[in-house]
């Protein structure tokens, strides 16, 4: 059975920093397409960030130069580093697991709940 368990969400101040893990099981994690998805109090899923099958990487333009996501195979386990966060990055974060996800998918097609392996999520509050 897929698991998919995310930590490291809390609350935060302007400009400071979360670092989210997604701990893995259940499956060929070195081989898996992992990502990260968050949802805005009243907004809809969106994609953060993703490997794809070739080991590139996808931002979205809202977290470039501010998010780094990777991955730890020996420990089964993905990252997001979040810096210079903002209140806008608010949300329930969300890991995902895919077998294969094609080039641009992240930017033709948004996250969807029932395609994939999700996680329950954990909350990022960024406040003063």
């Amino acid at each position: 059975e897929v698991q998919l368990v995310e930590s490291g969400g809390g609350l935060v101040q302007p400009g400071g920093s979360l670092r989210l893990s997604c701990a893995a099981s259940g499956f060929t994690f070195s081989s898996a397409v992992m990502s990260w998805a968050r949802q805005a109090p009243g907004k809809g899923l969106e994609w953060v960030s993703g490997f794809y099958n070739d080991g590139t990487t996808y931002y979205a333009n809202s977290v470039k130069g501010r998010f780094t996501i990777s991955r730890d195979n020996a420990k089964n386990t993905v990252y997001l580093q979040m810096n210079s966060l903002k209140p806008e990055d608010t949300a329930v974060y969300y890991c995902a697991k895919h077998d294969f996800l094609r080039r641009s998918y992240y930017s033709d097609y948004g996250p969807r709940k029932d395609f994939g392996s999700w996680g329950q999520g954990t909350q990022v509050t960024v406040s003063s």
